[in-house]
C-alpha cells in the first residue's frame, strides 16, 4: 500500500455515497494502514539500513561500532549479523552494550534484572563471552562512542516481536542475512558435564502443559539458571543439582560440554542455539518467537513429545537426525 496514506473522514463519507469502488478501496487501505502503522512509520523514518549505508559512513579500515541495549538473549541472537558483517567487510567490529534501558513487563511477571534490559553485572558476564569470539574485535560497555549501527532498532520497527524468530529481527532492519544453521558461538567444552543433562527454565515463557518431574528418573541433571529459578525447579525434579556460573563464557562451556541442554525461551537457550549443541526448546504457546535452526535442535509444545525427545536423545543416544 501507499506509505503516505492519510486518513480522511470527508473522503470516506463522500465516496460512500458517490463511488462505491473508491469507498471500498479506501476502507481496505485504511485497515491496512491501521494494522501496520508501526512498520509504515519506521520505513518513513530513514532507519532501514543496508550494508552499503553502513560502509558509506566508514573510512577504509575503520573499526565498526555496533551498539545493543536489549536483553542478553537479544544480544546473542544479534551475533549472526555481527559475524556476517565482519565477514563481508573484513573490518574489526566492536560490540558495545548500552546499560539501563527500561524493560516493560506484564503484571505478575518478574525478570532477574528488575525493570531494565541490561545492567552492569549482566554486561560484565556477556563481555567475557563476546570477547572470546574471533569475529568480535572488542566488547565493552557503551560510553558515548560514535555508533555505525544500532542493533536494537528492531524494537521500533513495527515487526511483531511475539512471533517468528528473534535471530532474524536484525535481518529486517539491516538487510544483512546470515546462515542460522551454522554456529555463531564458539566455546571450549567443560568435559566434566559430558554425562549431564543441563537445564535452564526462567519464570517467563512457560508452557502451562509441561511438567518437568519426569526428569527425576534421569541421572545427573544440572541447573544453570539463577538461584530463585533453581529453587523452583528443585521442588519438581528430585536430585537436581545447581551449577552457578561466574560469567557467560563459563555458561557456554558448560552447555557445550553437556550431553543435552533443555531450556525455554530464555538467555541460556540462545547460547545453546548459537553453539548448535544438542538442545531441546520448550515453546511458549503465546509468544513463539524462538526457533531452533540447524543440526541438533528440537522444540516441543506437548508433554508426550518432550518425554520422547529426552528419551531418544539420552537413553538411546539417537534423535530424529544425527547429533554428531
Amino acid at each position: 500500500m501507499n506509505t503516505t496514506f492519510e486518513e480522511s473522514w470527508l473522503k470516506k463519507t463522500w465516496w460512500k455515497f458517490t463511488d462505491r469502488e473508491k469507498y471500498l478501496a479506501y476502507k481496505h487501505d485504511l485497515r491496512q494502514y491501521r494494522e501496520h502503522r508501526g512498520i509504515i512509520e519506521f520505513a518513513a523514518s530513514g532507519n532501514v539500513f543496508t550494508l552499503n549505508d553502513i560502509l558509506n559512513n566508514l573510512k577504509t579500515g575503520q573499526e565498526i561500532n555496533l551498539v545493543h541495549s536489549g536483553n542478553a538473549g537479544d544480544v546473542i541472537y544479534s551475533l549472526p549479523v555481527v559475524k556476517k558483517l565482519h565477514e563481508l567487510t573484513s573490518d574489526p567490529v566492536n560490540l558495545l552494550l548500552k546499560l539501563d534501558e527500561p524493560l516493560q513487563l506484564m503484571d505478575g511477571v518478574s525478570h532477574p534484572l528488575g525493570n531494565v534490559m541490561l545492567d552492569q553485572k549482566m554486561a560484565d558476564g556477556l563481555v567475557k563471552l563476546l570477547d572470546s569470539q574471533a569475529y568480535i574485535n572488542r566488547a565493552a560497555v557503551y560510553e558515548g562512542q560514535k555508533i555505525h549501527l544500532d542493533l536494537s532498532m528492531f524494537r521500533a520497527s513495527g515487526v511483531d516481536l511475539g512471533r517468528g524468530n528473534i535471530a532474524r529481527w536484525n535481518f529486517y532492519t539491516t538487510g544483512i542475512h546470515a546462515d542460522l544453521s551454522e554456529p555463531w558461538l564458539e566455546a571450549a567444552p567443560m568435559n566434566e558435564f559430558s554425562d549431564a543433562i543441563v537445564l535452564a527454565r526462567s519464570t517467563r515463557y512457560n508452557n502451562p502443559l509441561i511438567d518437568y518431574s519426569f526428569l527425576s528418573g534421569y541421572k545427573n541433571i544440572v541447573f544453570v539458571g539463577v538461584k530463585s529459578e533453581y529453587s523452583r525447579m528443585k521442588r519438581v525434579i528430585g536430585g537436581l543439582q545447581w551449577h552457578p556460573v561466574d560469567d557467560f563464557l563459563e555458561l557456554a562451556r558448560v552447555i557445550k560440554g553437556s550431553k543435552l541442554f533443555v531450556g525455554n525461551q530464555s538467555f541460556p537457550f540462545s547460547v545453546a542455539d548459537g553453539l548448535k549443541s544438542v538442545r531441546i526448546l520448550e515453546v511458549c504457546p503465546t509468544i513463539p518467537n524462538v526457533i531452533p535452526e540447524g543440526r541438533n535442535g528440537y522444540d516441543f509444545y506437548f508433554q508426550k513429545h518432550f518425554e520422547y525427545l529426552v528419551d531418544s536423545l539420552v537413553t538411546t543416544g539417537k534423535g530424529q537426525h544425527s547429533v554428531a
